[in-house]
């Protein structure tokens, strides 16, 4: 039996990219990055109106979900285009309040689902366990900050930290804060929602390796060294070659996590994904030579998010340890 997505999944993956394509991203995410939240909520709100944002909300508040198979999709886009911003966060929070309210908590989901299904606020979320970091808090309309059995929106946020990725903002929310909910269900809650957001990360990882790749197959056959393209060289063609593999590696473990959702199963998709970005990271930059290591390269904008994005929402050894336990 042959597993294939359909061609409306398709077209919706096709219309994404073009949509990408025609926007400026390397300049939101170089303007994100300095600061500057406005060419990203920009390009949030396009990313927003094809729909990506309600996938994981219910209809009931005004989403079109759950469709795990269409939020891989897109996000593989998104990764593959670098767009800035929390998105997988916004997943996360989603999921969250979506969770919470088939555990009949419904007020969180009623009063916010339906603004962050439509792009209208964009969220983040601090999970127990995690980093103590938020990310993109300054940028964030809500900060949803779990601790123990109570969900509060953070009243604020500290200074933003230097990070690897400099569009990956990230500050400590501030204590306190509105109670949005509490008790032991927000435990599963929290892990439902972790699930929602590996599958995220893992499409954005996969996204980032294709640009990664496809951008150094692309200098490699124009560099020339001694008469010739540096692409014609054997060690250059096993360096692609592997980090080919990595990829399509990759690809069907991310669908088939999106089918089943099993934890394990979004765990092994995250850590190959997650291994594929980051070999294709290295890969670029070495056959890129010196020029690879400027920021003014477009190329720095995919090579600073995937060892960041890797190791998010659980490291390689996290995920490989949900693996072996089939969480």
């Amino acid at each position: 039996m042959r597993f294939l997505l359909t061609p409306e999944q398709l077209d919706f993956a096709r219309s994404l990219d073009a949509m990408l394509t025609a926007a400026d991203t390397p300049s939101a995410v170089r303007a994100w990055g300095a600061g500057d939240a406005g060419p990203g909520r920009a390009l949030w709100s396009r990313i927003a109106e094809a729909g990506v944002f309600a996938l994981t909300a219910p209809e009931a508040y005004e989403g079109v979900g759950p469709l795990p198979v269409e939020l891989a999709l897109s996000y593989v886009e998104l990764g593959r285009h670098a767009v800035p911003g929390p998105l997988v966060e916004t997943v996360a929070a989603s999921a969250l309040l979506a969770r919470l309210a088939e555990l009949r908590e419904e007020g969180p989901a009623k009063r916010l689902l339906p603004s962050i299904a439509s792009g209208a606020c964009a969220a983040s979320v601090l999970f127990p366990g995690a980093s103590p970091y938020a990310l993109d808090a300054d940028a964030a309309d809500v900060v949803l900050a779990v601790t123990g059995q109570e969900a509060r929106l953070a009243p604020g946020h500290g200074p933003v930290q230097p990070s690897a990725d400099p569009a990956r903002r990230l500050s400590r929310p501030l204590p306190g804060g509105e109670l949005l909910a509490t008790g032991p269900q927000l435990a599963e809650a929290v892990a439902y929602a972790t699930v929602w957001a590996r599958l995220a990360a893992a499409g954005q990882c996969l996204g980032i390796a294709e640009a990664l790749l496809a951008r150094t197959v692309a200098y490699v056959k124009q560099r020339t060294q001694f008469g010739a393209p540096i692409g014609s060289f054997q060690a250059v063609k096993h360096r692609l070659a592997d980090t080919l593999v990595a990829v399509e590696f990759a690809r069907p473990l991310l669908y088939g996590a999106a089918l089943s959702l099993a934890p394990g199963d979004v765990a092994a998709a995250k850590v190959t994904a997650g291994e594929a970005a980051y070999a294709a990271a290295r890969t670029a930059l070495q056959l890129h030579g010196a020029v690879g290591y400027t920021q003014e390269l477009d190329l720095s904008l995919w090579l600073r998010k995937a060892r960041p994005l890797r190791d998010a929402w659980g490291s390689p050894s996290e995920c490989r340890a949900a693996v072996l336990a089939g969480q």
